[in-house]
């Protein structure tokens, strides 16, 4: 018996998965936890901001020390990078590919307009778009500090003032930050759906979460640079 060629074999599970619809939902759904677990985190390591320069550049070092001694210097930082651009990557892509096999079932308009959904909902595209671009912004700005002109290298309580004494680095922040409490607002709610773990009976509750997840961290966020607008951090 001829053996089966490579062409012949049956596609391997994780293949199948990804090629499907509900396999790309939940590697949405699930990268976009991961993305807000991190955001979570990132939120509570901004607040220190209102410390001091003392406890906000000691916050800096942990986290090219975190880890230590297991791990070497910034390799708990650089693990969490991977696993935070992974996520991003997964969650885009899979975003892009169900956006596009959506429009390929239904390419011609509705003859009937469907019900008006949440504003949320309809700017996830375009929200999706704002934060990818602010990402890229926020890396040149902070981490490399290719943007900032003030930028001090080893001095992160510095920079983040620097930032945020331009008016375009508030403008820019703060819009990406109001793109993401929305993109949070419909994306926890959605992911909890496709994980199964939404019902009649918790869908009240699961939107009241969601509602409450966006807004702490949209204003937890964005109390950063109306801190330094004001004088409060300097």
């Amino acid at each position: 018996m001829a053996l089966a060629t490579r062409t012949d074999r049956q596609p391997s599970l994780t293949r199948t998965f990804w090629r499907s619809t509900v396999g790309k939902k939940t590697v949405m759904a699930v990268s976009g936890l991961i993305m807000i677990g991190y955001l979570v985190a990132h939120v509570m390591g901004n607040l220190k901001v209102f410390f001091g320069p003392g406890e906000f550049n000691a916050y800096g070092h942990w986290l090219r020390t975190m880890g230590a001694p297991v791990l070497h210097h910034e390799w708990g930082l650089w693990i969490a990078r991977v696993v935070l651009l992974t996520a991003v990557v997964a969650h885009g892509v899979s975003a892009y590919q169900l956006s596009r096999r959506d429009i390929k079932a239904r390419p011609t308009a509705y003859a009937h307009k469907r019900r008006r959904a949440s504003y949320a909902t309809r700017t996830m595209r375009w929200g999706g778009v704002i934060v990818a671009l602010f990402i890229v912004w926020h890396i040149l700005d902070l981490t490399t500090l290719t943007v900032n002109p003030n930028a001090q290298a080893g001095h992160p309580y510095e920079n983040v003032v620097a930032t945020f004494s331009t008016w375009y680095g508030n403008v820019i922040y703060i819009v990406a930050m109001l793109a993401v409490g929305l993109h949070i607002r419909h994306g926890f709610w959605s992911a909890a759906q496709t994980l199964g773990v939404g019902n009649a009976t918790r869908d009240r509750a699961l939107k009241t979460l969601a509602n409450g997840l966006a807004l702490v961290l949209t204003a937890g966020f964005v109390s950063v640079p109306v801190a330094v607008m004001t004088g409060v951090v300097s």
